[in-house]
């Protein structure tokens, strides 16, 4: 099992990071959100680590922080979520948002995410309600829910129908939506934060 890497980012996109680690490069599956994180290429950096190996395949995945490689342990626990599939839906809401979500069993919120189909939205929200707070260290409290979740819902069809992506667009309404700000004002907010 490798832990972690330390090496220089060869190359990053989607879902995707080559680090060169001593004159190897390493190619590892990563979520957008911990992509996002990472400085530019031609700098260090340390990526914790899970090697997948089957018969026809060994993949590496990689990870910002231990806390998302936790989360992604307890997200291959479930029935049907394999490690590509955990990927996405790391990359389809931040950490806070998708361990909220997960704890208030918002199935409907997990099923917009890109692959993760409703019933498998579900069995993930029943599995690992009671599992998964310890592990992020998210605090669920009344300040991080207190959002409109029609307005979101508005603002993020707003957003898909102006062509930002389905994942970009609900994360971009679920940032702008502190306070029960209205569908208009997310929308107004996320235009002018949105850098494509």
């Amino acid at each position: 099992m490798i832990s972690f890497l330390i090496g220089t980012i060869e190359e990053k996109r989607e879902n995707y990071l080559c680090l060169n680690v001593g004159g190897v490069g390493f190619e590892l599956c990563i979520s957008n959100n911990s992509l996002a994180t990472l400085p530019l290429e031609g700098n260090n950096i340390k990526i914790y680590t899970y090697m997948a190996v089957r018969e026809d395949d060994i993949s590496l995945y990689g990870f910002s922080s231990q806390e998302e490689r936790d989360l992604f342990f307890k997200l291959i626990t479930v029935s049907g979520i394999g490690p590509k599939m955990a990927i996405s839906i790391l990359s389809g809401l931040s950490l806070s948002d998708l361990t909220i979500a997960i704890v208030k069993g918002d199935d409907k919120l997990l099923s917009k995410i890109k692959g993760l189909g409703k019933k498998t939205a579900e069995r993930l929200c029943l599995e690992l309600k009671d599992k998964i707070s310890p592990i992020s260290g998210t605090e669920i409290n009344n300040e991080s829910m207190d959002f409109d979740e029609n307005a979101v819902q508005m603002a993020t069809d707003t957003l898909i129908s102006l062509g930002i992506n389905k994942n970009d667009a609900y994360m971009l309404a679920r940032s702008y939506s502190a306070n029960n700000a209205t569908a208009e004002e997310i929308i107004s907010k996320a235009l002018r934060g949105y850098k494509g």
